[in-house]
Formats: C-alpha cells, structure tokens, sequence
C-alpha cells in the first residue's frame, strides 16, 4: 500500500517522528490496515482463528476507551467505477499467492486469512464501534475527516505521508494500545505514539514544500502510477545525490527526486521542468496524467462526518455509478462485501489465495456455483431462455471476470451468471426491488443454491443453520470428496465455539448448565496439553480451505438476499489451529469423538450437526 519505499526510509531514519501521548481526543482509523495488523497475532498458516482476532479488536478498542478516544473506522470499498488501481491489485495477488505458497512449505510472509475482514466488521457492529465502508478506495475520505476534526489518522498506509493533514499520521507499529500508560497528573491514561512529521522531513530535503508531496509520490510511483512512463525522465535527469548511505543507498532514487523537487515552489513549475526531459509528443498526456494523479491526494468532498451523525453516506462517483440506494446504504453500514460494488460496476472480482495445495485446482473453485447465483442476482440472468440455441444463451447471461489462482499463478476466468426462478426475473422485481421479494422465496433461493431443504435445519439452532447448510454443500461439492475425520473435526470445532458461547457469554439470558460448565473444562484442559502431532497436513489444509470458501459465498449470498438465515457469528465458528489439531488427534485417537460427552446438549448438537450433513 502506498509509496514504494517510503514507510522504509522513514524507519530507517527514525528522525521524521515526534512523540504522542493520544488521549481525549477523536481518532480516524483506516479499518483495513488496522485488521491485517491485529492479524498478526493469529495463527495464519491453518486458516485463522477469527475468535482470536476479534478478541484482539476487543482489547484495542478497550484501550482506546480507557484513555477517552472516540474512534472511527473507515474501511476500503469497491475497486471504484474507473478500476486505476486493476495492475497494482494484479501484482498485490500475486504477492499474496507466493507467500501462501510460502507458508505451505512453513514460513512466509504473513497472509490474512479469508474472512478476517468479515469478521472484523462483525466484531466493530458488536463492540458499538462507529464505522463506514467506503464507496471505493477510502484514503481521500480518511483524509477529509481527520482534518474536518483536527484529529490523527491511525494506519499502516504510507499515503498518510503525503496526506496535508492537521492532526498528523500516526503509524500502527508505533501505536502502543497494549502499554496504555497513567500520566503522572490528570487527567489520566494515554496510548504512548509516534507522529510522522511532514515538516521534519521536508525540512531534511532544504527547501522542500509539503505542496510538492503529492507530485512526488506520484512520480515514485504509487497504487495509482507506475514508473514506466517516466522512465525517459529517470534516464536523462541528474537527480541531486543527496544522502544515500545505509542499506547500500537503496532509497537513492526516492531521496534523489526528493531533493530535486526541493529546488521548486509549487507543482505546476515542477511539473514544467518534468515535461522538459520527455519527447513534444509525449508531453500532454504525462503532464495529465501527473495533474490527474496527484488529486487522489486532496481531500474527499464526501461528508463522513454527516454519515456518523446521520447515517447518510452521499458519494458523487455512487450517485454516477447509478447503483440502488438499497445496496449503497447496505455497503457503506458493512452489511454488504466490496465483492457485491466491483460484480455491479466491473462484472470483476478477485478471490483471496489462502494457504492450500497449490497442485490443485483453486479452493474457491468449490464455491463456484454459489459465486454463479451471487451473479445472477447482482446482474438479472434471465431463466426464460428455453428457446435459446446454446450459442446464443452464451451471450444472453452476463459474464463476471474472476481473477484466482491457477497452480502457481494468477489467471483470470469468465464465469457465466446463474439463471434464476422466475420470481427474480420477470421483471416485477429488478434489484432495487429485491427487497420485496418474499422472505420465503429468498430463503428458498438460498437454500436451494446449497443444495439443502428448510426442513432439515429445523433441529440446527438458527445461528448455525447457514454453516450446516454450507457444510452439506460442501460435502457434496469439494474435490477431492472430503473425508469423515475431517468433517468431524469441523463439527466438533464448531461444537466446542458454541459451548465456549454458553459459557463464556455475557447474556444473562444465556443459561449454562452445570454439566455443559464440566464439558467445558475438561475440553480447556484437553486443550492445554501440550500437542505430540504438529504436521500440517495440506489436503486437510486444502478442504477447510474450501469450507472457508463456501461459507464466504454463503455468507454473501445471504447477505445479499437481506439475510434469510441468520448470520452466524464468525468468532464462534472457525478456529484453524483447533480444527487442524482435532482432525490429526481423531486420526489417532477416534474417542476424540466424545470429548463433549459430559454434556448432554453438546452431545446432541454434535449428533443432529452429523446427521444433518451425512443425510
């Protein structure tokens, strides 16, 4: 993210910062950084442990209350109508996918699992946190805010370097929330942290201008902006030499454009002195493309501050991009993924790599038929097509660019669009009617996507009838075929979250049975021991891959169909590194099976979970 370099020379000199004792004060936070950060402290290789996760998005915020902080978070959206940032996305997959491939062999760089996104939404929603999706990137909005406040914007992305902002740029790493510290007066605690001074580092160039930052990072090379097309410049230009010692002088482009900028008072001089170096032909388009580019850097026109007051999110692109004010409402609250705006505006997605066997067709490749339905929604596939030639039914339905993987590398496929019941397609309800289709045919379009009827959930709890549904289908449409153990160990995983729930939940209306409280203890003993099998066994890997896949997709077409099932609390339902663990103990030991035999209802759970999936 950001400006190739930057974060890095910054850090090395560790000379640009200024201490921060934050307290008492309202704080912008970039919602994406702040989830790949907390990432960190869970396992990444088995899937994630989304319990993990949001316990740490609970202490965080913990800490940011206890010091007198009203945080807002604001999260990326869609790709954005114009889709500038496709090359640099492109390349960020394939990133992803070598440190996958990385973290099979055991070790890589870290990869945030599936759906820690949607379970770090989920756990902001619970906490009471404020937040906002973005209609597409949310850099310019995060700027706008703070600055309307005068407050810090708390991130990872280097851009915030470049931002003109009042309140300054604080970076996670230097955000100490776990040593909140009591002042030695009031009034009171602080998160100990370090601001990034534009001033000190414009003035470690001479005579450098923040105006020209923008134009800098720009011709860096950003999200944005390659450098190829001004290679020219690069090649002819004598850049000022500046201080390139350390690290073998690896930032000596960034430093030496820096202190070849400084010699101009504004932009548009500097931009003049660019177009010099370049071919007359060549001149106009660089010179828009470089006035173009640097106004990602101005703040957004976008009111965040009246959408955290009044819940209106008004977006000039959203309004152009003519997309219901259904799905724009939905989007902004986070009850919709960014996957619904890039289907709606781009017929595009990419599907996140996770740690799986390569030599094998993609994970998301068994969630296909799902995605498929999710298309037909979005797009209107009609299913009156009966007298259509094959030839001409390949053009009559929409088709959706995928961008996964395939072996070792990123490939892009069209998939067609599902047809759909007559109820979603003749016309009395297009998709900014979608809501007045009865809850009975929207369910019944859901269930049948995966393959199961109403009434074998009856006997599931309804907070966990959406993963059993996903469960059947994913037995029936994993390849290769799952095995027994490892669909036992998925149950018990999901068994064991939910009597974690009964005991640990702070409802009072939860009741926890005397015997459900021994089950419980015995299983955290279980869990204490120290684990004799630490193989990571990647066909296994590979399955519960494709659980997550399924139950993204499901989650999404239930969220998109104004949730007819209840959305299953994520937290509660997948723990990798427990899942992994139980799969290799039942290999060993199959009276693993009864670890929950001490209570009646879990035991039960267990069994109606099993038989519900096998029949």
């Amino acid at each position: 993210m950001g400006v190739p370099g930057l974060t890095g020379f910054v850090e090395e000199r560790g000379v640009f910062f200024t201490e921060l004792r934050v307290r008492d004060t309202k704080l912008v936070i970039d919602g994406s950084s702040l989830y790949h950060r907390l990432c960190l402290s869970s396992d990444l290789r088995r899937g994630g442990d989304y319990g993990s996760l949001c316990a740490a998005v609970r202490r965080f915020f913990s800490a940011l209350w206890a010091c007198r902080v009203s945080a807002f978070v604001v999260l990326d959206g869609g790709r954005g109508a114009e889709d500038r940032k496709l090359q640099a996305l492109r390349g960020r997959a394939a990133e992803q996918l070598r440190a996958a491939a990385g973290l099979c062999r055991g070790a890589g760089p870290p990869l945030t699992p599936l759906l820690a996104r949607d379970a770090f939404v989920q756990a902001l929603r619970r906490l009471g946190v404020p937040f906002v999706q973005c209609f597409a990137e949310a850099d310019r909005e995060i700027a706008a805010l703070a600055n309307c406040w005068g407050c810090p914007v708390l991130s990872l992305d280097s851009d915030f370097c470049v931002f003109d902002l009042a309140g300054g740029y604080c970076p996670l790493p230097h955000f100490q929330w776990e040593s909140v510290r009591a002042a030695d007066c009031p009034p009171g605690c602080f998160v100990p942290a370090r601001c990034f001074s534009q001033e000190m580092f414009c003035g470690h160039f001479g005579r450098l201008r923040r105006s020209l930052l923008p134009l800098f990072a720009v011709m860096h090379g950003n999200d944005y902006t390659g450098l190829a097309a001004l290679e020219d410049f690069f090649g002819k230009v004598r850049l000022p030499r500046g201080c390139a010692q350390g690290k073998g002088g690896r930032h000596r482009r960034l430093q030496g454009l820096l202190n070849w900028l400084s010699q101009f008072a504004e932009p548009a001089e500097a931009v003049e002195n660019v177009l010099k170096y370049l071919k007359k032909h060549q001149r106009e388009k660089i010179r828009e493309l470089l006035c173009t580019s640097m106004e990602d850097y101005a703040p957004s026109d976008v009111n965040l501050e009246d959408f955290f007051q009044n819940g209106k999110y008004e977006c000039e692109a959203a309004r152009r991009a003519d997309v219901p004010q259904w799905v724009l409402d939905a989007l902004a609250k986070g009850k919709l993924a960014p996957l619904i705006i890039n289907v709606l505006l781009l017929r595009s997605t990419f599907l996140r790599v996770q740690v799986e066997n390569m030599q094998r067709p993609s994970a998301h490749s068994a969630a296909l038929p799902i995605r498929q339905v999710i298309y037909g929604v979005l797009l209107r596939a009609s299913q009156n097509t009966e007298a259509a030639s094959p030839s001409e039914l390949t053009h009559e339905l929409p088709v959706v660019c995928e961008f996964d993987r395939c072996q070792k590398t990123i490939k892009k496929t069209f998939v067609q669009a599902a047809s759909l019941p007559t109820d979603f397609c003749d016309g009395r309800f297009p998709l900014d009617k979608l809501m007045e289709v009865p809850m009975s045919c929207r369910q019944k379009l859901l269930l049948e996507t995966l393959g199961v009827k109403r009434s074998f959930l009856e006997s599931i709890p309804s907070h966990l009838q959406l993963p059993a549904a996903v469960t059947c289908y994913w037995i029936r449409c994993s390849e290769p075929k799952i095995k027994l153990l490892q669909l036992q160990a998925l149950l018990l995983m999901i068994v064991s979250e939910e009597l974690h729930r009964i005991n640990d939940d702070a409802d009072p209306t939860v009741l926890c049975a005397e015997d459900d409280h021994i089950a419980y203890n015995k299983f955290l003993k279980w869990k204490e021991k120290k684990w004799q099998n630490d193989d990571f066994d990647l066909d296994a890997a590979h399955s519960f891959c494709q659980w997550q896949c399924c139950l993204q997709m499901g989650l999404y077409l239930n969220q998109l169909l104004c949730t007819p099932l209840s959305e299953p609390d994520l937290s509660r339902l997948y723990t990798g590194t427990l899942v992994h663990r139980l799969y290799q103990e039942l290999k060993s030991t199959p009276s693993v099976e009864n670890l929950f035999i001490l209570s009646p209802k879990m035991t039960q759970l267990y069994l109606v979970l099993l038989n519900t999936v096998e029949s």
